[in-house]
């Protein structure tokens, strides 16, 4: 395609190269040799469309070529006539057909080429001496040494360029297979890289010198919250991690705190510079978030199992000289020759160890749950049903309560999952207060059904979510820290969890993950 163009090109000048020969000269009619020369110059055209035309088609490609390289040695037959054969200055243009015999054919095709283009000029030369054919310069009387010359001349020159061009073009070709089979190697390594960064789990930024972002692969996006996000490339990487490069940037592994689009993430970080760009850095994080609160989940569980155990033996040996006190004190206010003062301070002590008894159950009812005696039911109706029942209640009256429920078929004990959700709901609305809002959620996700309870207060400071479901902590004024420590107990022994989340902007959820039904 691109000889066709040459081509095409060259023949061009040649057309404006006698036309503007022919304006030059008084107004005479153009001789013959000019008539030819246009139509040498009108068939070049012609058969390089056709060429062209077969080569954008894609249809006979090495017909094409041949095409082509005859066309050559034509035209440069003819216009090596045109200007008087032996002492013409065009006999270069075989050359040119040889040339592009070697580029569009092979060795062996530019070899022929150079026998044809010999055999043409050798024609040529005896077709004029013998005056088969009119040339200008008195071609007639060329001697027969001078003919054997030209031709024997003519014929290495074309042999020695048809050997040349051959090698250079068989050269060129392999250097250019070479390179197309590095190209498509690059291209397989770039496609694979891209591949493995899009696959990867694990999270990559590759920042400048500058600390400016050049690059956030697919999991990076995924972990920060960042699809829909404003372009973030040629941006600081302190805005997407703060503290990420710190003061030691090949420090070789650490967490990281940071708050994303997708709420506050712990992530384990590598920072790594990158060679030979200048002081580029590479950043690769993974999301520890779940790992570190199914930690802390595990971590709590050991600890509560223990103190369970240790309560449990506990609330045993108070138990007994418990009811040995109250007994007791029973037979005082029995007696009849008790006096006034002395029944007010046995009231006192049976009512106080009443209360002790409750809080000493409830100690062993979080210590010690009992297996929870699972069926199949609605957990919406459940839900509702217990929110209508909270609705008498002071508290409630307070709040603006809202559901949204989604049937949903679980397997769990009725009793204790309401006991569950009595607890979340008061705390709820004591945490509202008057004029707040409380919202009761239910949904599946991922198979699992997702019941929460959710304040608008997100009352809850930082420092306590780690401790709220410990037993006997409460930050209530009367309040005994038993409610969320047994609920959490209850949940696990259906082989959920119980979470929970707190800021005054997003306020509080309580998130019970309850497993498929089965």
């Amino acid at each position: 395609m691109w000889l066709a163009v040459f081509r095409t090109v060259a023949v061009s000048l040649s057309l404006v190269a006698v036309a503007v020969r022919l304006f030059l000269q008084p107004l005479a009619e153009p001789s013959g040799a000019d008539k030819l020369t246009f139509t040498v110059i009108g068939l070049v055209y012609l058969f390089t469309l056709v060429c062209g035309l077969m080569l954008r088609g894609g249809w006979a490609v090495r017909l094409a070529a041949v095409v082509q390289v005859v066309g050559d040695l034509l035209v440069a037959s003819v216009l090596v006539l045109l200007t008087g054969v032996g002492d013409s200055p065009l006999t270069f243009l075989y050359l040119l057909a040889v040339i592009g015999a070697s580029i569009v054919l092979d060795g062996r095709g530019a070899l022929v080429a150079a026998g044809a283009s010999a055999l043409a000029y050798s024609l040529l030369l005896v077709a004029v001496r013998a005056r088969w054919l009119e040339a200008p310069s008195g071609m007639g009387n060329l001697s027969q040494q001078r003919l054997l010359f030209l031709v024997g001349s003519n014929l290495l020159a074309l042999v020695l360029i048809a050997v040349l061009a051959g090698y250079l073009t068989r050269q060129l070709s392999d250097t250019g297979g070479r390179l197309s089979e590095r190209e498509a190697d690059l291209k397989n390594l770039d496609l694979l890289q891209r591949q493995i960064l899009a696959c990867m789990p694990s999270g990559l930024i590759t920042c400048d010198a500058r600390g400016r972002v050049t690059f956030v692969n697919r999991a990076a996006h995924a972990i920060l919250g960042l699809e829909g996000a404003a372009p973030f490339l040629d941006t600081p990487v302190e805005s997407l991690l703060p503290g990420a490069l710190g003061t030691d940037v090949h420090q070789r592994r650490r967490e990281l705190s940071v708050q994303t689009r997708a709420g506050p993430r712990t992530l384990g970080l590598t920072v790594t510079g990158l060679e030979g760009t200048g002081g580029g850095t590479l950043v690769v994080f993974q999301d520890l978030t779940e790992l570190r609160r199914i930690e802390n989940d595990l971590r709590r569980a050991d600890q509560l199992a223990s103190l369970g155990t240790l309560s449990a033996q506990l609330a045993h040996e108070i138990r007994n000289p418990l009811a040995a006190m109250r007994g007791s004190a029973q037979l005082l206010v029995q007696a009849p020759d008790v006096d006034p003062t002395s029944a007010r301070l046995v009231d006192i002590l049976l009512r106080e160890s009443d209360r002790l008894s409750k809080l000493v159950d409830d100690f062993l009812r979080f210590a010690r749950p009992p297996p929870p005696l699972k069926r199949e039911l609605d957990l919406a109706v459940l839900a509702r049903e217990t929110v209508e029942m909270l609705r008498a209640d002071p508290l409630a009256g307070q709040v603006r309560l809202e559901q949204a429920l989604t049937p949903l078929r679980v397997s769990v004990d009725a009793d204790q999952i309401r006991q569950v959700l009595i607890n979340l709901l008061r705390n709820a609305f004591q945490a509202a207060g008057p004029g707040g809002r409380v919202r009761v959620e239910l949904r599946e996700a991922d198979g699992q059904g997702r019941l929460s309870v959710w304040d608008s207060a997100g009352s809850i400071p930082e420092a306590h979510l780690s401790r709220i479901f410990e037993p006997f902590f409460s930050t209530r004024e009367g309040g005994t820290g038993l409610g969320l420590s047994t609920a959490h107990s209850l949940v696990r022994a259906h082989g959920g969890t119980l979470r929970v989340s707190s800021s005054p902007r997003d306020g509080t959820e309580f998130l019970i993950h309850l497993p498929p039904r089965g």
